[in-house]
């Protein structure tokens, strides 16, 4: 079992998964980080939503940053966004993470920001 989900769209968003990760290995919190595409792996990307026991999920992705909403829309669970300065100093992701539909909420913290994402899963989860 794990309390958090932290999920990258492409391994060169693993620098900001780690930040996240460290604040967690502080705290004792149980986490894992997997690399699923909202574009290049959708079907996995489901399966693993649909079969994980995580409390919170963190959305890292860049560019398009579909990401944080692909996951939001597959579950009740709470999401939070993490753009990443891939292009446009972030702005393209950040702008797509803070638009989602109604009905489909991501929280969203700032471009890069993983420490942010940890820390606001952490009062979410009341630790």
């Amino acid at each position: 079992m794990v309390t958090v989900a932290i999920l990258i769209g492409s391994e060169s968003d693993r620098s900001v998964a780690e930040r996240a990760a460290k604040v967690f290995d502080e705290k004792g919190v149980d986490y894992e980080i997997r690399v699923l595409s909202a574009h290049r792996n959708p079907v996995e990307l489901d399966n693993y939503i649909s079969k994980s026991d995580a409390e919170v999920f963190i959305a890292i992705a860049g560019l398009s940053a579909a990401l944080p909403g692909a996951v939001a829309s597959r579950t009740g669970k709470p999401v939070i966004g993490v753009p990443v300065s891939a292009k446009l100093g972030g702005m393209d992701a950040l702008l797509s993470i803070v638009q989602m539909p109604k009905g489909v909420p991501v929280a969203c913290v700032g471009i890069d920001n993983g420490e942010n994402a940890a820390h606001l899963a952490l009062r979410i989860l009341r630790m």
